[in-house]
């Protein structure tokens, strides 16, 4: 080993030429995922410390459609310092007609609170001034670009129900607003006692109330988080406490942090093949130093040893330069991306991010160069042509092959283990290899295709397109880096590009076809036969669907706690919409088990959302636990039945007999099918009939859910784009080492006759093929992807987004054209008498 290292240290005096690409490649992707990994990081601390302003206090007790008992009440101001009361619900709120014009009309999420709010942090108004006087007699606050949507200044008033409200000043930030989660319209605030005649807060109406808690200095949140759910295990509490001030936040900020991640893994995957190449390129050239120490003794491992040193040096490098950008890259953007949250962020240098992205780093360059350090063991002392490692395409020994499997295995294992997701991290690992694995095939296919062209005799006459289609079909072409370092990337920008234009079109064209104009809720029941009267002789209405609503949480199944049956199922996640039915609706299908009777007065009886039940593993005749109100209920699923989510109609995941649900306070909701152009005068008739009922048009709410989905595709593609870049460097590592045996290529051609113009066809020809065949190969394993998950996945129609596939395709060749033409000069102004005679 000593000897070893004197070899190793004593060439590596020599520079780092030809290493250019193999530092940027894999310092590249080590920064992509390091500063991922910061950025994400700094957010959860920022979580962390600011958990009680951002919940609004210590701890929190959520119920719905209910306000706290006395006993409930008795014991949070036992525990508390303090405690302040808040309701949350939607509403319409009218602006009231200005002579002949129609009132304005717009959907808001309404937070009413008492005169403790805020217990922690401020509430900013402007004009700047205490939120409790802005509220005070029957003043109210609201966001700026729902006082604008209405023509709202101060002063002004306008509806909420029945109640009158004022404009005093506009919000402009709440303390606990990350904690809100997602809201379908703009906020107001009003203070809770000014609802009291607006007939929004009735028994049965959809609202939650929220008791935030200030706690004493010491107190044990998990401690009184027991003896809260012990106490009133029946009353369908939820807690949240400071620890974690904004789970919805936090859960959505650690997945997708995560999920970036592993999408940086690909990039430093690409950089691999950059790294090979790099690694390849330059024991090519010490093919004849090789050859030397073998004639002089030295032995396979002492050889494999020396160039090992060289390479894991350059690896530390590397990944120290990696980790200085991926932690300086946040620091330095810090002020950008604070004003963009709408959460606390802490941003520093973080340790545990780093280590990540530095395993990750020294993982890739093990796997990646271990290959190529193997091979030299093939040099045999007697061969000392130029060539020989280039040539060599045995595998290497056992050894390797096993080692290189258990690095994969490591690395994999090492994702799961930070990222906390073995079902993301298999299918991402899995889907690297399977494309890199395809992007091979394709290359070497692509080289065969090219090879058996060139003998076409439709090619007579083409010498540029010959020349090219020869050098991509030949043994020297850099055909496999083209294919390798672009795919990847581009299959990656590919399947974002076709899943997010298809599910916008799904959203936008296919849902509108059969999805309701409005959703009308908190119909109460005495007003259920006016609202379908008003709407039961409008030609221009369709179709009219309503339902009994109830909201409950599902707390048991079998007698067990639901969770741990169920795991930590979509359906388990907070309460559910429950109704009851006496016969099953036209058009559902029953999957298993039958209806009850429609006079059944038995026993509480279940019909379940059947594909849900199977994610569940519920079965016929499994019990289940549901808390309404307070009050648990536990029936019996007698039936499993079809329920299509996708029309955005009425779907119920549980539906129950009459008679379970018999006393139960309860409001209604509604479906409105209608044409267009009676939609606003449908919601002005009801609105001002009813003005308690609340209207959400559903295509408001589909574009608040396409904003969504359209920025989770950005941060996707960014992802994607550190790939791209990953990709264009290997391709200029793959254009440069290239340049000695084009400069020989050009002067061989000029010898032959062949103009500077047709050599630069040539090459433009040859880089554009590449570039051609990189995009379409990517876009097939794009589109298939995209294909998959439309289909399996999202459950939609699909189709190819023709100017995302163009715009692939179009990059591919772009990105190789740049790389290899911006190498193509140096060979054309060779003189070739100089070239010839050093030979090549």
């Amino acid at each position: 080993m000593k000897t070893a290292w004197i070899f190793a240290t004593r060439e590596l005096r020599s520079g780092l030429r030809g290493f250019g690409i193999f530092l940027a490649c894999l310092a590249l992707g080590i920064a992509a995922i390091a500063a991922v990994g910061s950025t994400r990081t700094a957010i959860l601390k920022g979580l962390e410390r600011d958990g009680a302003a951002l919940l609004g206090g210590d701890a929190e007790l959520q119920f719905t459609y209910r306000f706290a008992t006395e006993d409930e009440r008795a014991w949070m101001q036992s525990q508390a310092i303090q405690v302040s009361e808040i309701t949350d619900f939607r509403s319409m709120i009218v602006v009231p007609s200005v002579s002949d014009a129609p009132p304005e009309r717009a959907l808001t999420q309404v937070k009413s609170v008492d005169a403790a709010y805020p217990l922690v942090g401020e509430v900013k108004l402007s004009p700047e001034m205490p939120l409790n006087q802005a509220i005070a007699a029957n003043g109210a606050v609201m966001e700026r670009v729902l006082a604008d949507r209405l023509g709202l200044s101060i002063g002004d008033s306008f509806n909420i129900g029945t109640g009158t409200f004022r404009l005093s000043a506009i919000l402009q930030r709440e303390p606990d607003s990350a904690g809100g989660g997602f809201g379908l319209g703009p906020r107001t605030l009003v203070r809770t006692e000014s609802l009291a005649n607006a007939g929004l807060l009735q028994t049965g109406t959809l609202f939650d109330t929220k008791y935030r808690m200030l706690l004493p200095e010491g107190t044990e949140l998990a401690a009184l988080e027991r003896d809260a759910e012990q106490r009133f295990a029946n009353s369908g509490l939820r807690w949240t406490d400071a620890r974690n001030g904004a789970p919805g936040v936090q859960q959505f900020v650690d997945r997708l942090g995560a999920f970036l991640v592993l999408v940086g893994l690909s990039g430093l995957a690409v950089g691999g093949v950059g790294v090979s190449a790099a690694v390849r390129s330059y024991l090519e050239r010490k093919t004849s130093v090789i050859a030397t120490l073998k004639t002089l003794g030295a032995s396979r491992s002492t050889i494999f040893a020396t160039y090992a040193i060289q390479i894991s040096l350059l690896t530390i490098l590397s990944i120290a330069i990696g980790l200085v950008l991926g932690a300086a890259l946040p620091l330095a953007l810090a002020p950008i991306i604070e004003a963009r949250l709408p959460v606390p962020a802490e941003f520093s240098v973080h340790p545990k991010p780093l280590i990540e992205a530095a395993i990750y780093g020294a993982f890739a360059a093990a796997i990646f160069t271990l290959w190529p350090l193997a091979r030299t063991e093939n040099i045999r002392a007697a061969t000392l042509f130029r060539d020989a490692l280039g040539h060599d395409n045995a595998l290497p020994r056992k050894r390797y092959l096993f080692l290189t499997a258990g690095l994969v295995a490591a690395l994999v294992l090492s994702a799961i283990a930070f990222s906390g997701t073995a079902f993301l991290t298999l299918w991402t690992a899995g889907g690297i290899i399977a494309v890199l694995g395809v992007l091979a095939l394709a290359a070497r296919g692509l080289r065969a295709l090219a090879a058996a062209a060139t003998k076409m005799h439709a090619l007579r006459g083409r010498p540029a397109l010959r020349l090219a289609l020869g050098a991509i079909g030949g043994p020297r072409e850099q055909a496999s880096s083209a294919i390798l370092s672009l795919g990847l990337g581009l299959s990656v920008l590919a399947a974002v590009g076709q899943i997010d234009g298809n599910l916008r079109g799904a959203i936008a064209q296919d849902l509108p076809d059969v999805a309701p104009s409005y959703f009308f809720v908190d119909i109460q029941s005495d007003q259920l036969n006016g609202f379908n009267a008003r709407l039961a002789g409008d030609p221009a209405v369709s179709r009219v669907d309503t339902a009994p609503m109830l909201r409950g949480v599902i707390s048991k199944i079998n007698d067990r706690p639901a969770k741990e049956v169920a795991g930590d199922h979509w359906v388990l996640q907070g309460d559910r919409g429950v109704t009851y039915a006496q016969t099953a609706a036209d058009g559902v299908t029953i999957t298993q088990g039958s209806w009850w009777p429609a006079d059944y007065t038995g026993a509480p009886q279940i019909s379940f959302a059947a594909e849900e039940a199977e994610e569940m593993g519920l079965v016929l005749g499994d019990t289940m636990t549901i808390n309404i109100l307070g009050r648990d209920i536990t029936g019996t699923i007698t039936s499993f039945r079809e329920v299509d989510f996708s029309t955005a109609g009425i779907g119920f995941i549980l539906t129950m007999n009459p008679a379970a649900l018999q006393g139960a306070p309860h409001s209604h909701i509604a479906t409105v099918y209608a044409t267009p152009e009676a939609e606003a005068e449908i919601l002005r008739d009801l609105a001002g009939t009813f003005p308690n009922i609340t209207a959400i048009r559903v295509a408001d709410a589909i574009a608040r859910v396409g904003e969504l989905l359209a920025s989770l595709a950005a941060a996707t593609s960014l992802g994607a784009s550190a790939t791209l870049i990953t990709g264009f460097l290997v391709l200029i590592g793959a254009a440069a080492a290239g340049v000695d045996a084009r400069t020989f290529e050009a002067a061989v051609l000029k010898t032959l006759g062949a103009s500077k113009g047709v050599i630069l066809q040539s090459f433009a020809l040859r880089a554009g093929l590449l570039g051609a065949a990189a995009g379409t190969i990517a876009l097939v394993a794009g589109l298939t992807f995209a294909w998959a998950v439309s289909t399996f996945v999202m459950e939609t129609s699909f189709a190819i987004v023709w100017g995302n596939a163009l715009a692939i395709i179009i990059g591919g060749v772009a990105a190789t054209m740049l790389a290899f033409l911006g190498y193509a000069w140096g060979p054309l102004k060779a003189r070739p008498a100089g070239i010839l005679r050093r030979g090549n």
